[in-house]
């Protein structure tokens, strides 16, 4: 099996980098050359939310194909691919408050008392940033065991952002429903883990 030299784990997280980046850069482009669709707004807040679960997906991914392959080295790129997922978390709420609510920060709190899927995706966002803030060397040193704990609370955000996902959804459900299964799966992939965080409290 190919080992995963210091060489090659930066090409792939160069790989990564564009990969992840790309879809921001295009729908940069969708909107200088006003291509982003009849309603422009729910576009972008719908294609950064797209954003943002596919590369949770591939976040909660790296660790059993590195238990799978054998490549413990590719746990070093869980940390980039995370903070991916705040980047597209971020453009989705900068898009739905300052786009579609016009920062009336009143309406927004109407929202989230009206819509249980906007209160879910602010619960998450929320642990986005904690996970983003505590994502840095000095700081995982100096949280010692604790920060082990609030980094496990990724299983969470794995159950929050797909059921917001499906909740936002007016008809078409079958996307969302897809994402609930991959997610199911994933936090599956961690039942063990799950049991032993749920076995302590």
């Amino acid at each position: 099996m190919m080992k995963l030299t210091p060489k090659r784990l930066g090409w792939l997280k160069f790989t990564l980098h564009v990969l992840c980046f790309s879809p921001i850069a295009y729908l940069v482009y969708l909107v200088l050359t006003d291509s982003a669709g009849g309603d422009p707004v729910q576009y972008l807040i719908h294609f950064t939310g797209m954003g943002g679960l596919n590369t949770l997906v591939a976040t909660l991914l790296v660790s059993p194909l590195a238990k799978w392959l054998k490549m413990g080295a590719l746990l070093q790129t869980r940390r980039l691919l995370g903070l991916y997922v705040f980047a597209y978390a971020c453009l989705h709420i900068g898009a739905f408050i300052s786009l579609d609510l016009l920062f009336e920060w009143t309406l927004l709190f109407e929202e989230v008392i009206k819509r249980p899927y906007i209160l879910l995706g602010a619960s998450g966002f929320i642990i986005l940033c904690l996970l983003a803030v505590t994502s840095f060397k000095q700081v995982k040193t100096a949280m010692g065991k604790r920060w082990l704990s609030l980094h496990r609370s990724i299983y969470l955000l794995a159950l929050l952002v797909p059921i917001h996902f499906y909740w936002s959804v007016k008809s078409e459900i079958i996307e969302p429903s897809i994402y609930v299964a991959i997610f199911a799966g994933l936090l599956w992939l961690r039942k063990k883990q799950i049991k032993q965080i749920l076995l302590r409290r």
